[in-house]
């Protein structure tokens, strides 16, 4: 009797572990306006999010034992992410371009090549990731991998601009209206591809 009540304890924690880390990533998703979801409930969905990472431990100092504890565990049983732990990546709207200027003084635009839909779905991710501030030490050697890729298709180029921008889609009223997309650079590199690189 006294393992039941043990199991059933268990069962119960993890039951609501499970439910917060999903409930904090729907939450998150509709707070940034990523859903169909009325903008109007962005504010209450921010709320709600931070009140599940409080009740996650998400706000302890990392030396605090509870918040330890719990991380610990979401991670030992993989449910850390919630949700997108097993589903794909659906990216936001990023572009990253690269500009190709050559001896002459003309100027080509081209985007990163992708092989197959499974690379284009990797390479999506690694977009949608680049805008976070921890990643921002190592952005740099990522925009120049991909634009060397692309580098070995035009040899004469004499620089390559690398430019990371987002994609504002327009609303579906915009969109009948006839109004297009828009780009909003973010940063950008420039790169000397023969001797001393350039930023």
């Amino acid at each position: 009797m006294h393992a039941k009540r043990i199991y059933a304890a268990w069962f119960g924690i993890h039951f609501f572990l499970i439910t917060a880390v999903c409930l904090a990533g729907v939450f998150s998703l509709a707070a940034e306006g990523a859903t169909i979801l009325p903008s109007s409930i962005d504010t209450y969905a921010r709320k709600a999010e931070i009140t599940i990472a409080w009740l996650l431990g998400k706000q302890a100092s990392s030396s605090n034992r509870v918040k330890q504890v719990i991380a610990t565990y979401l991670h030992a049983a993989g449910i850390q992410a919630g949700y997108t732990f097993f589903a794909p990546n659906v990216p936001s709207h990023h572009r990253l371009s690269l500009e190709f200027f050559y001896e002459d003084g003309h100027v080509e635009y081209e985007s990163p090549h992708v092989r197959s839909k499974a690379a284009a779905l990797r390479l999506d991710s690694l977009l949608d990731k680049l805008p976070e501030e921890r990643y921002e030490p190592i952005r740099e050697v990522i925009l120049k991998m991909l634009a060397l890729s692309v580098w070995r298709e035009h040899p004469d180029v004499k620089r390559v601009r690398a430019t990371f921008e987002t994609v504002q889609l327009p609303s579906i009223t915009e969109f009948e209206h006839g109004k297009a997309e828009t780009h909003e650079p973010m940063f950008s590199f420039d790169f000397s591809l023969r001797g001393q690189e350039q930023q």
